[in-house]
């Protein structure tokens, strides 16, 4: 399927590195959609109705204020559309586009690695077939998750932010070390690799987050007193504060 992407922003480069083929795309700023179709193959083209009418998927990557502006602009032109537009509900796409099929996404950007958590939900104008096609397009990028579209906002908690909340654990713990005597070029890299253990033990273990603690946490030991030290801090209290923030913004 050939992929049309609308605005060349972050998201939409990521999922175009992931996808590694040519992608139509347009932006308000010609520059920007040059600089990707220059590095992954295709075309910049000059105005978002071309992309709609020479792709065979569009994917919405502009900012979401901006869908019922680009809809009209696509006006007939879009086969199938894809929506990536955070706080816009599946209900919203289809009403911008009422007579074409809608899925909606919620990716992160590891999709630019091929190691996203993608949420999916498919509009009722998706037939089997076709919610079969792009469900293998999308799961080019990573691990597709079925959500009810009432769920995304809360989903968006935890998908949408991951990279950067992994990327502020992983900077803290570095520091931390450092703090400790560590060079920090080998505490960060210590930080990275631990991480990506502990979660491959994670999911060897059926996700069971009380046995993987328990197995490493001796009574009075060091990784006791360090846990202790995280709840005191307000670890769990930080991410409940957090996903409310997400989703109130999300929600409005």
């Amino acid at each position: 399927m050939q992929v049309g992407l609308i605005g060349a922003g972050n998201m939409a480069r990521a999922l175009a590195r992931g996808w590694a083929e040519p992608v139509l795309c347009a932006d308000p700023l010609p520059g920007r959609a040059a600089e990707l179709a220059s590095e992954v193959g295709g075309e910049a083209l000059d105005s978002n109705r071309a992309v709609a009418e020479r792709a065979d998927v569009v994917v919405l990557c502009h900012k979401p204020a901006q869908l019922e502006e680009v809809a009209r602009e696509l006006q007939g032109a879009a086969r199938i559309v894809v929506s990536i537009l955070g706080g816009r509900s599946l209900a919203d796409v289809e009403a911008a586009y009422p007579d074409t099929p809608v899925v909606r996404l919620m990716p992160n950007t590891a999709v630019e690695v091929r190691r996203g958590v993608i949420c999916y939900v498919a509009g009722g104008g998706v037939d089997a077939e076709l919610d079969g096609q792009l469900r293998e397009l999308v799961g080019r990028l990573g691990i597709v998750v079925g959500v009810e579209d009432r769920l995304i906002d809360a989903a968006t908690g935890i998908n949408g932010v991951a990279p950067a909340y992994v990327a502020l654990i992983v900077e803290a713990w570095s520091d931390a070390a450092v703090k400790a005597g560590l060079p920090a070029d080998l505490a960060t890299r210590m930080a990275i690799e631990s991480a990506l253990g502990s979660l491959e033990l994670l999911r060897a273990r059926d996700q069971d987050t009380l046995a993987v603690r328990r197995a490493v946490t001796s009574p009075g030991g060091i990784t006791a007193r360090g846990l202790a030290a995280l709840e005191r801090a307000g670890v769990r209290a930080a991410f409940v504060d957090a996903m409310d923030a997400v989703t109130e913004r999300a929600r409005s």
